[in-house]
């Protein structure tokens, strides 16, 4: 990950200190064949914001703000490290110990106020159709499920899938030979000859510019920096509003022939929702570190660290992940050396949302590699708090897919019960109800579980209707 230092940080009325320092950090995208780290499509609707305007306090609805499991509200990180297995990126391990965030001098007050942004509605075939012409494919777009495709997905060739609702999210994957096999000979399905040199990353931003500029990402700030072998990718972080992103890149992998080999990103333009006052960076910061002391044991005594003794003339070992004697870790602290005020993906409502936040740069040793933890930056007054948990006997919606009139719906639930959906419409959403009816007979059953889905037939096609989950009332992401 590369970070920017520029000149000046933030604007706004606010400002009375000078600034640590202010990063304008481009978030890597970590693509695998085709596949970007952000990756998830979802419901269109308000999110629970209004449109537009800059509400007086106490006037505007609350930001149904969705925290991540196992953090605090609005906090995320990220690093260039691979997360454990099971963890997704972008997200602290809740096994680690606690961590102590501490600023290396003065934060920046930042403005009083800012914006939400979102993407909602429809993407339009011809929308698929331009980016596919950017990347040389040739054919109309198809439907296939929820989705945009166009290319050949039955063998080697080029293969574009578009999301069909907000905030249309597309992945690219290119595997025809460099060139044709001679006879004889076995050709492997990729999209060039291995053991090439990399482009260069002049060269690999040249390629990447007609696919961002289709993708409306043309005016975006390039990182060509990332290698994955001999492909180079080119990051691109739009800046919203004037504001810098994070989590909002699209990804484009050129091969050594100069040729666009994949991709992701969203194709769905954003818009500005509610604007909502704003915390500074010493505000944000006390929150980063409260969510933190309520994931972990940093408020607690945590005693000595139960290490080995050494053995006569061995140095004394030294671990700074080490359990404590009564188990319990003692915090991990790392300096807090950039901030900068933009905005930053979470799910508002079940929906990806771009929501104010601080990016801060932070780093646990000096010379160690940097990495960004983000914190909501939304007035904790205008946080909706999450939702309680659903009652016994309903299972939670965690995703749903659409075509038309069928909603797959997806849920967690046991092996020995039955379930059914439903769905009770209204003109702005689809609730679903999902009961769960232990099988008779069963008097004793094995407590596994298992990802299930139903099918709901509706009465109206879905459109741009939010679904909702009855159990809890939260919107339900389009998965």
């Amino acid at each position: 990950m590369s970070t920017e230092r520029p000149d000046n940080d933030v604007t706004g009325p606010r400002r009375r200190r000078p600034p640590l320092a202010v990063a304008s950090v481009a978030a890597a995208v970590l693509l695998a064949g085709g596949g970007g780290a952000y990756w998830a499509s979802t419901a269109a609707g308000d999110g629970g914001a209004a449109d537009s305007g800059s509400p007086a306090r106490g006037e505007a609805l609350p930001l149904a703000l969705d925290a991540p499991a196992g953090d605090g509200p609005g906090s995320r990180s990220s690093a260039s490290d691979t997360p454990p297995p099971g963890i997704a990126p972008g997200e602290p391990d809740p096994g680690g110990p606690p961590v102590v965030y501490r600023a290396a001098g003065e934060l920046p007050d930042g403005p009083d106020e800012a914006a939400v942004h979102h993407a909602k509605g429809a993407v339009a075939s011809a929308e698929a159709a331009r980016l596919a012409k950017a990347l040389g494919i040739p054919g109309s777009p198809r439907t296939e499920d929820t989705s945009w495709v166009v290319g050949d997905d039955d063998g080697p060739g080029a293969l574009l899938k578009v999301g069909k609702q907000a905030p249309g999210t597309w992945t690219f994957a290119r595997t025809t030979p460099a060139k044709p096999c001679e006879p004889g000979t076995m050709c492997a399905n990729g999209a060039s000859e291995p053991g090439g040199d990399p482009v260069s990353e002049k060269a690999a931003k040249a390629a990447a510019v007609p696919v961002l500029k289709a993708a409306g990402q043309d005016d975006a700030a390039l990182n060509a920096g990332q290698l994955m072998g001999d492909v180079r990718v080119v990051n691109a972080d739009p800046k919203i509003d004037g504001l810098p992103t994070y989590g909002w890149s699209t990804g484009v992998q050129v091969g050594p022939d100069g040729k666009v080999t994949g991709g992701s990103g969203h194709l769905k333009a954003l818009e500005k929702g509610a604007t909502y006052p704003a915390v500074g960076a010493d505000e944000a910061l006390k929150q980063l570190n409260a969510a933190s002391r309520g994931k972990g044991d940093a408020d607690r005594d945590v005693g000595g660290c139960a290490t080995p003794v050494p053995h006569q003339g061995e140095p004394k070992p030294s671990d700074p992940q080490c359990v404590p004697s009564n188990g319990k870790r003692a915090p991990v602290e790392q300096t807090v050396e950039a901030a900068v005020f933009g905005l930053a993906l979470n799910y508002v409502d079940g929906r990806q949302t771009l929501v104010p936040s601080w990016l801060f740069t932070v780093r646990q040793a000096p010379g160690g590699p940097e990495s960004t933890v983000t914190q909501v930056a939304v007035d904790p007054e205008f946080i909706e708090k999450p939702e309680t948990p659903a009652p016994s006997g309903d299972r939670k919606v965690t995703s749903y897919g659409a075509d038309g009139r069928t909603l797959e719906v997806t849920f967690w639930g046991g092996v020995c019960s039955t379930y059914t959906a439903s769905a009770k419409e209204s003109a702005g959403q689809v609730a679903i109800s999902v009961t769960e009816k232990p099988q008779e007979g069963k008097k004793a059953c094995i407590m596994i579980a298992k990802e299930l889905t139903r099918t709901v037939t509706l009465e109206k096609p879905l459109g741009d209707r939010t679904v909702i989950d009855a159990a809890s009332g939260g919107a339900v992401p389009r998965g």
